[in-house]
């Protein structure tokens, strides 16, 4: 007897000699028609192999792809396929598999190839609306483990039971640890309102699986939220960066400056990055003139983002030639000097890096919290004429003081562990959250 790892038995049956006896024979009889079919198969493959021409130069000399080789090689596979392969075939499947793999290839964990009906779905409009449950995910590029990071407040999945910090362990039945993220959130996640999802979570607080019910429905994505706190103090959370965000940023400051606010806290925690432009303009509404930070590919050109007399310019610049260009990126009539604290953590990546970094770099804010993702470097969307993409790694972040994020985050000044166990019955409130209330104890 064995048990299996719930401590089930299970009980190893003996082999009937009779049968197995039986099997052998005929597994001999069947070895020698597959002998017999190798030999016709090795005669065969052996004059398409006179085909197959490989001398286009060494792999020593060459310096890119041999595409020569890759075309002649494929054309030998598909005889092989036309030949024995014992079921259909999918031609428009194996080509896209072909071209996904060379971006495996890559071994970039950003990098990807998405075909025409797959981009229909992943480039849906980041106004955000869309038709979903509610919540924001990150996935741990090293472990391919996806957690929910927010859940929307009167969201499809607040009423289902999701939580910040559920793992996501099945969607509709498959396993979601390792699989492409923008997919899986695009094909299985989302869909037609009103219909239900099945999403298993394992929650680590109570160490147990539940599988919920979410029921899709629209989501108008506030991704900027506020109050006011005590002693003065606004309080704004920033959820992710979408084009909406800028613009929700500068309402909610307007506001809680017209409601007496003199210090800030702002909330990243979680916020796994967005679109550039929209932390763009949350830099050059918050931070005086100068640098707030710059890009750079692997030429060693690149793009710097300068707040000056009133605009934010974009300067592309080469190895060779400090400004290429620079011209108005977009309008900077504004800055806001008050004491700002801004939270951080581990989901805290990309885009909301550089804003932090950038507010540090000017001596403008205090971090607070646990070391960010480290996620310092940009993917760039390229067409290929025929409705697919391929998504690349194209430059590196950099912040103003020449401090590289990726791989290596943002180490908080003020560091302090989110307290989970503060919270009765895993009920959130922001005068239980230790992190905001050591904010405000700063900001006093």
């Amino acid at each position: 007897m064995i048990e299996n790892e719930n401590n089930q038995e299970k009980e190893i049956k003996k082999p009937n000699r009779s049968g197995f006896l039986k099997g052998v024979f005929t597994g001999a009889v069947l070895m020698g028609a597959i002998i017999i079919c190798r030999n016709e198969f090795i005669h065969q493959a052996n004059q398409w192999k006179q085909q197959l021409t490989t001398d286009t130069g060494s792999d020593e000399e060459a310096n890119e792809l041999n595409t020569n080789r890759i075309a002649q090689k494929s054309a030998y596979i598909q005889r092989l396929i036309d030949q024995y392969f014992l079921f259909d075939e999918d031609y428009e499947e194996m080509e896209e598999s072909m071209y996904a793999g060379l971006m495996a290839g890559l071994k970039d964990p950003y990098a990807a190839y998405y075909s025409a009906d797959e981009m229909d779905e992943v480039m849906e409009d980041t106004t955000g609306v869309y038709y979903g449950i509610g919540a924001v995910v990150s996935q741990n590029i090293e472990t391919g483990i996806i957690t929910i990071t927010r859940v929307y407040p009167d969201s499809p999945a607040e009423k289902a039971g999701m939580m910040a910090g559920d793992m996501l362990y099945k969607v509709d039945g498959i396993e979601a640890t390792g699989e492409e993220l923008d997919m899986l959130v695009s094909q299985h996640v989302r869909g037609e309102q009103g219909t239900s999802v099945e999403i298993e979570v394992y929650r680590e607080s109570t160490g147990e699986y539940l599988t919920l019910y979410p029921v899709r429905d629209k989501i108008e994505t506030e991704t900027v939220s506020y109050e006011m706190l005590e002693d003065d103090i606004g309080y704004i959370l920033v959820s992710q960066f979408e084009n909406v965000t800028d613009k929700q940023f500068r309402t909610a400051v307007e506001e809680l400056e017209a409601e007496g606010m003199q210090k800030l806290v702002l909330d990243l925690r979680g916020n796994t990055g967005g679109t550039l432009d929209s932390a763009l303009g949350m830099m050059s509404y918050v931070l005086p003139d100068g640098l707030l930070f710059y890009d750079e590919d692997k030429n060693r050109s690149g793009t710097k983002y300068v707040s000056e007399n009133g605009a934010l310019y974009q300067i592309t610049y080469t190895q060779d030639n400090p400004e290429v260009t620079k011209k108005v990126f977009m309008e900077d009539g504004h800055q806001l000097d008050m004491p700002i604290v801004i939270l951080v953590n581990g989901y805290t990546a990309s885009a909301a890096e550089a804003f932090s970094s950038s507010l540090r770099d000017f001596d403008w804010a205090t971090l607070l919290g646990t070391k960010t993702y480290g996620k310092g470097i940009v993917q760039t969307m390229m067409t290929l004429g025929d409705g697919s993409m391929v998504k690349l790694t194209t430059s590196q972040y950099y912040s103003k003081s020449g401090y590289v994020i990726h791989q290596q985050g943002l180490e908080p000044d003020v560091e302090l562990e989110f307290d989970i166990e503060a919270f009765v019955d895993n009920a959130y409130s922001k005068e239980a959250d230790n992190q905001i209330q050591k904010a405000v104890e700063l900001l006093r």
